[in-house]
């Protein structure tokens, strides 16, 4: 018991007292530089260019920190996307926000079910600002509208930096899911093994990144990682807990950079000569082992292609933002050559090695060279009903999208995987669903495309990537025999009960008491996949489900892949005599009544490939 009870009483008052006001006083002063903050970013927003230094002298004397400027980016607006209509309405803001800086946080989620992961249900992006759009990609695809240009430009255009920690393997399944070229990806881990810093020596996810940089801890809870973000509403929480991931990767990416520094913010053009050699270069866990004064040079010298990137965007030029990932034709499609029939009477247009093909093979004569007509010596299986016939018109070698004359590639109207399957009345000697289309109107057709696909799948009970779905299976039992079977051949010091448990697996597998060097060599390259022998091909069984109906049911399924083109893409250069329903009145009277077919035929090709 303390002699002055009094006394130590009064000091741990004052104690108490001095350590409250310290914490209220830092308190108002984060307030009043977060104020600051704020109104800085709205001045930069109105004069993101403004150099002058009168309006420099009239600004806040308050120092803006990365405190503050994170706090305003989380504090940004967040909006919900679900449909075309929707994104066009924030778009506008958005691309005003990237004219001031073009970098977005990105990231996604989606939802795992044993193990399998489902298509990408959520893409977050965060402007330098904070402002994030979240896009809910199968409401998006699912809508039936038009997938807008202004997005898959977006994603696509490598002047745009997508920052993130992932970010590259977030592009891959986009791609895979859906099939969107997302460019000019930057792993901020990149940017931060750069910093030379002990403090990067941690692991480098973006919750550490979060706390190490930002002083700002993210919830990472199973229950939010793990939540249903194919919901049909999704809870405050989850909405935050995406906006944040993609806000936080923006703010660590700027601040890394000295974007938050106490001086005027860097140029953009300073800002992309940090990021030499990173732009899309995916990061390697790897890389974590390697010290920091090689991580430079490691970098430059595996990605030389990328700083030819950086250079691109930095000086605009040379962009090819959709489309990248095709290869256009070297030779023109059409080269408008004529058949005739022996009587003269005008068959079709051919391309020239058709045309030549008959000349070498003796079947035919040269009428001309200009144009190039071949009279043939036989009595062709079918002739054109009328003289404007689709197969008599002369075809251009340009999109039928947009005209373009350069870059262009076939395009198949009904997807090979469907037109396959059908009877071969159908699809046999019929390129009228073939046309051409520039590298960039492909990209966005086959995207388009998901959309109905997806609706077929619905329809049809035609899952297209579900796990019911799976081409082929992993086999447990002999997934462990081969996994015991290597052990055993490569160690020489597993304990006498491992080994024994070991061989017994291998010998219940085998049926045998003794197992041999040569069992074990066997077991060690045993094929653990097995196929599915209930796996339905999507394709399959949206035209088996056509076919049940008869013929004229699969044509209606042929028009409507059509139809869909002309909705989704609005050519304007379509060939003369391009029709929804090209041959099937042709085949209606062929083939009569009933127009029945067997569903026999169309039980899927398992390839052992």
């Amino acid at each position: 018991m303390p002699r002055h009870p009094g006394l130590t009483l009064g000091v741990a008052s004052l104690v108490g007292t001095t350590v409250g006001c310290l914490i209220l006083w830092k308190l108002i002063r984060r307030r009043r530089l977060s104020a600051a903050a704020v109104q800085k970013i709205i001045s930069t927003n109105e004069h993101p260019c403004c150099d002058s230094k009168d309006e420099q002298d009239t600004g806040s004397s308050e120092e803006y920190t990365p405190v503050s400027a994170v706090e305003d980016i989380l504090e940004a607006d967040i909006k919900l996307v679900s449909d075309a209509d929707e994104w066009e309405k924030i778009w506008l803001h958005l691309e005003k926000e990237l004219s001031y800086y073009k970098v977005l946080g990105i990231d996604c989620e989606w939802v795992s079910i044993d193990g399998k992961k489902n298509p990408v249900s959520l893409l977050q992006l965060a402007s330098y600002s904070g402002f994030c759009v979240l896009v809910r990609l199968p409401q998006f695809i699912k809508c039936g509208t038009t997938i807008p240009k202004s997005f898959l430009s977006l994603l696509a255009d490598r002047n745009i930096l997508k920052v993130g920690v992932g970010c590259c393997e977030d592009s891959r399944k986009l791609f895979g899911d859906y099939g969107f070229s997302v460019q000019g990806l930057l792993d901020i881990r990149h940017i931060a093994l750069r910093q030379r810093k002990e403090v990067f020596q941690n692991t480098l996810s973006l919750k550490s990144l979060s706390e190490t940089i930002l002083s700002f801890p993210l919830d990472k809870s199973f229950q939010l990682r793990c939540s249903n973000w194919d919901a049909e509403e999704f809870s405050d929480d989850q909405v935050l807990y995406a906006a944040r991931d993609a806000q936080v990767s923006v703010a660590i990416f700027l601040h890394l950079l000295g974007f938050f520094s106490q001086e005027a913010p860097c140029s953009w053009e300073c800002l992309l000569t940090k990021c030499e050699g990173l732009v899309d270069v995916p990061f390697k866990t790897k890389s974590l082992n390697v010290s920091n004064c090689n991580i430079n040079s490691m970098s430059r010298t595996k990605s030389r292609k990328s700083e030819e990137k950086l250079g691109m965007i930095s000086q605009g030029k040379n962009r090819k933002p959709l489309g990248v990932g095709y290869s256009a034709r070297k030779a023109p499609l059409y080269d408008n050559c004529f058949l005739y029939a022996p009587d003269g009477q005008p068959l079709c247009t051919c391309d020239r090695k058709k045309a030549q093909w008959y000349l070498s093979k003796g079947i035919g004569d040269l009428v001309s060279t200009e144009p190039f007509i071949v009279k043939l010596r036989f009595e062709p299986s079918g002739r054109p009903e009328s003289n404007v016939d689709y197969y008599l018109t002369v075809k251009e070698n340009l999109c039928v999208v947009c005209g373009n004359r350069e870059s262009y590639i076939r395009k198949n109207i009904v997807p090979h995987e469907y037109r396959r399957h059908f009877p071969a009345q159908m699809k046999d000697h019929n390129s009228h669903d073939v046309l051409l289309l520039c590298t960039s109107c492909h990209a966005i057709s086959n995207l388009n495309d998901t959309s109905l696909k997806q609706q077929l799948a619905e329809d049809c009970n035609a899952p297209t990537g579900c796990e019911e779905g799976l081409r082929l299976l992993e086999d447990p039992v002999r997934r462990q025999v081969r996994s015991a079977a290597r052990a055993l051949l490569n160690s020489s010091k597993l304990p006498d009960q491992r080994t024994e448990e070991l061989l017994k697996q291998v010998k219940n597998f085998y049926g045998v008491q003794q197992i041999t060097n040569e069992h074990l060599k066997e077991a060690a390259s045993l094929e653990t996949r097995i196929y599915n022998e209930s796996f339905v091909p999507h394709g399959v069984k949206v035209v088996q489900a056509f076919s049940k109906n008869g013929i004229k049911s699969l044509m209606d399924l042929e028009k409507r892949w059509r139809q869909h083109f002309l909705d989704s893409m609005r050519p304007r250069h379509l060939p003369p005599q391009w029709s929804v329903n090209h041959n099937h009145n042709k085949l209606l009277r062929k083939l009569g009544d009933p127009l029945i077919i067997s569903t026999t035929a169309l039980r899927p090709r398992v390839s052992q490939e």
